[in-house]
């Protein structure tokens, strides 16, 4: 062998010697080339390596790959999930909480080899290659398990050579540095199971409305089914694909022998069944879900709340919020059936405004009406119900926080507050409504819908929301001292002018409920909490929430606002809701502002406070005589028919230093004899009697001293005239409907009898009555006149209003 191959050798030399001497220049340019050839290939050689390696993540980039987007859970007020907040709906689970349905199902489709392989599988890519070239095109793909946890964690979804040799040799990474199961759990994690829905957890749940743990055969193929089209075999999709994808998927689980023919038969005899356990309990508390993610993100960070899985427990209660959406949405209607006559008649009525109508017609369609509610615990401030708005898909600004609105006449309690913690009483009278009050834009006689009485006590002018009375009496208080307690009180900036007293200033419904709060809580106002505590995924404590209040007024003004504030309820402009059949103790105030743009009602029982808004967010007239008794009361009477179904008839209990006196109604002085019969004037001229007497409480000092003159006990001589017609000095009888005689009834005065602990202040003790020839004569007055001195003291100095 030897010889021939050295002949061989030695032939080719000489012949290369021959060609040197005869072509040398055409030798030297073919070993040119060859060299030229050998350095491109070896420098492209280069270059690729180089960029191979360039482009793929380092080591701790494969380490990071356990790091996953995971959703945050809030739970609602009783510890239950309510909401979720993602990026990616994932729920990471460890591999032993994955039902073996569904890895079967996986292996079974996507990597039968899966065990066998170090990462890539040259016999899956050789058979995809044939089944390509067969059909010229890719009708299968050659990707290991590994292959696309590498392409879903570190690479671009790019289709090119590249990229996929990348994907090679960063799935032979991956493999030298998890275990099967560690690449089997993250794998199920990670990938995406279409319609929002990232790994096993959610996508279990998302779908069949059960844990990954309890997959049937039928649903775990389902689900292997998903990963090679998600957008196309979503059964949300289209369930008569899933269905034959499934079905593909149970043929490849019987191949492999991973379950028997008598279980295949049982899966594709089944049909998928849906149920969203993940996002069904989602459609209500929108508006409140939005206010907690917007705290959240404000505390925490955009992407620890969308991606690191925080267990976040708020303070919603769903059957409250569910109570609270229904009785808007109820009410709306109602009044857009209202509106909508409204409108037809004024469009008949004025012809010449038609074009006007159209174009508000078209400002409805716009700017649809609005509404809001907010309802909390006055004690702990924690929010268990949040309306910010008719439909949040719609318009997700928060009109409950967000959205700052003249309160109308629900502003006036603010002033009463202060008028209570500057000495006056419920009892005491502001008079010269009539008189106008000087401003630096002219003289101003506030406008009164529901009195016109020039005089009247607060309880009455609360009750009857009297503008001049309201106005008047912060004259008397002072601008600059009502703004003071109106901070306290939580409501922010207002403005210190006269129509402050009618709600001219700009507030919230949140800080409106929480300043009302104040008078269930003794008058510490609460701080308004959505968000009781926050853990993050290994369940380390991130937050937690401290039930603050603040002393805004004593717990006497709180008291006595509260029995004011009931009138209101029982016998006011608040009685509509007793109307509606909303019969436990309450008090609240509403609300209306000029045109009949905003209506509110924030009212109250001892356990839980509410307010509610309606309007346009372009303020303009809700409609003609749009009072809030008509438009907010009725959503708040239905909602808290609901609230406090279960809830005590309970109510205030007199704090220490609370006094109670019998007084005149119309004097707002201690009852003499005289205030048990008073004549009262009906509209038809008819004369009735009535008793001008109630009991009213008092915080100790600011009782009244001294006894009504309006109806003074008569004298001896006044009684013996009277007998003979004569009665000169007999006053003006009230009218009826003079709001400070009608008589709040007994069984909803919102006075309760005053408990053992009470000081009760000195009354006129009854007297004997004496027959006809004794009133004459005398007989029996020195009797009389030791009993009195014996029972009741000599009236003390008057003390006008105390």
């Amino acid at each position: 062998m030897k010889a021939p191959f050295h002949g061989m050798l030695a032939e080719l030399a000489r012949d290369w010697r021959n060609a040197r001497a005869r072509h040398p220049r055409l030798v030297a340019l073919v070993f040119t080339v060859f060299l030229a050839a050998g350095a491109f290939v070896t420098i492209g050689g280069i270059w690729l390596l180089t960029s191979l390696r360039n482009g793929l993540p380092d080591t701790d980039a494969l380490h990071r790959m356990t790091e996953m987007d995971q959703a945050t859970a809030v739970f609602d007020a009783h510890d239950q999930f309510a909401f979720t907040i993602y990026k990616e709906q994932r729920i990471e689970v460890p591999l032993s909480a994955v039902s073996p349905n569904l890895t079967r199902a996986l292996l079974a489709t996507e990597d039968q080899r899966f065990y066998q392989h170090r990462g890539f599988d040259l016999v899956r890519i050789g058979s995809a290659a044939l089944v390509n070239l067969r059909h010229g095109r890719r009708a299968q793909g050659g990707s290991t398990i590994t292959q696309q946890l590498a392409r879903q964690s570190l690479l671009t979804p790019d289709k090119t050579l590249h990229r996929k040799i990348q994907e090679l040799i960063l799935a032979a990474r991956i493999e030298r540095l998890y275990t099967k199961d560690q690449i089997l759990e993250l794998y199920l994690n990670k990938v995406y199971f279409g319609d929002g829905l990232y790994g096993a957890e959610a996508a279990s749940r998302g779908y069949f409305g059960k844990h990954a743990s309890e997959l049937t055969v039928g649903e775990a193929a389902t689900l292997a089914g998903l990963v090679k089209s998600p957008s196309a075999y979503a059964p949300t999709v289209s369930m008569e694909r899933a269905t034959q994808r499934r079905n593909v998927v149970l043929q490849a689980m019987l191949d492999n022998h991973v379950i028997d023919r008598d279980a295949w038969r049982k899966a594709r005899s089944t049909k998928i069944a849906l149920h969203d356990s993940l996002r069904a309990s989602e459609p209500h508390g929108q508006y409140f879900k939005e206010q907690v993610r917007r705290e959240l993100v404000d505390r925490f960070g955009w992407q620890r709340v969308y991606q690191g899985g925080l267990r976040v427990y708020s303070t919603i209660d769903m059957p409250m919020q569910i109570a609270a959406e229904t009785a808007i949405a109820d009410q709306l209607k109602a009044i857009e059936s209202r509106r909508a006559a409204w409108k037809k008649r004024r469009a008949a009525a004025a012809t010449q405004k038609k074009a006007k109508s159209a174009d508000e017609a078209r400002a409805d369609e716009d700017d649809p009406l609005q509404a809001a509610l907010v309802s909390m615990d006055p004690e702990t401030g924690h929010v268990d119900a949040m309306v910010g708005g008719r439909d949040f898909e719609t318009s997700r600004f928060n009109r409950a926080v967000q959205a700052h609105r003249q309160p109308g006449s629900a502003f006036k309690p603010f002033v009463y507050a202060t008028a209570l913690e500057a000495g006056f009483s419920p009892a005491s009278v502001v008079d010269h409504l009539d008189d106008p009050i000087a401003t630096l834009q002219g003289a101003y006689v506030p406008e009164d819908e529901h009195s016109s009485s020039p005089s009247m006590t607060l309880r009455t002018a609360l009750r009857t929301s009297s503008n001049r009375a309201a106005v008047r009496l912060l004259q008397q208080v002072g601008i600059g001292r009502t703004v003071q307690y109106a901070k306290a009180m939580g409501v922010g900036d207002v403005p210190p002018v006269p129509s402050l007293a009618l709600g001219s200033g700009e507030v919230t419904l949140q800080s409106m409920t929480a300043a009302y709060a104040a008078f269930a809580n003794h008058g510490l106002v609460p701080q308004p909490i959505l968000v009781r505590r926050v853990d993050d995924q290994d369940g380390r404590i991130l937050y937690l929430a401290h039930e603050s209040s603040s002393r805004a007024v004593s717990d006497i003004t709180a008291f006595l606002m509260s029995t004011m504030l009931a009138d209101v309820v029982n016998a006011g402009t608040g009685n509509k809701a007793r109307q509606l059949g909303f019969r436990l103790p309450a008090a609240g105030k509403t609300g209306t502002t000029n045109e009949f743009k905003d209506a509110w009602f924030v009212g109250y029982t001892p356990k839980r406070v509410a307010g509610v808004w309606v309007g346009f967010d372009e303020p303009r007239t809700i409609m003609a005589n749009g009072f809030a008794a008509d438009i907010a009361v009725p959503a708040w009477a239905a909602f808290m028919k609901t609230a406090t179904r279960d809830d005590k008839p309970d109510w205030m209990v007199p704090p220490r230093g609370v006094t109670t006196a019998n007084v005149c109604r119309l004097s707002g002085l201690l009852a003499t004899e005289g205030c048990e019969d008073v004549e009262v004037e009906a509209r038809d001229g008819h004369i009735d009697r009535r008793s001008m007497i109630y009991t009213e409480y008092f915080a100790r000092g600011t009782e009244p001293t001294t006894y009504c003159d309006l109806h003074p006990t008569r004298g001896i001589m006044t009684r013996v005239a009277g007998l003979f017609g004569a009665d000169q000095d007999k006053p003006t009888p009230p009218r009826a409907d003079d709001p400070a005689v009608a008589p709040i009834p007994a069984a909803t005065s919102g006075i309760a009898p005053p408990p053992p602990q009470v000081d009760i202040a000195p009354q006129p003790a009854p007297k004997k009555k004496r027959g006809f020839w004794s009133r004459v004569f005398g007989i029996g007055r020195d009797s009389d006149a030791k009993e009195n001195d014996e029972t009741e003291p000599p009236p003390p100095p008057k003390k006008k209003g105390g």
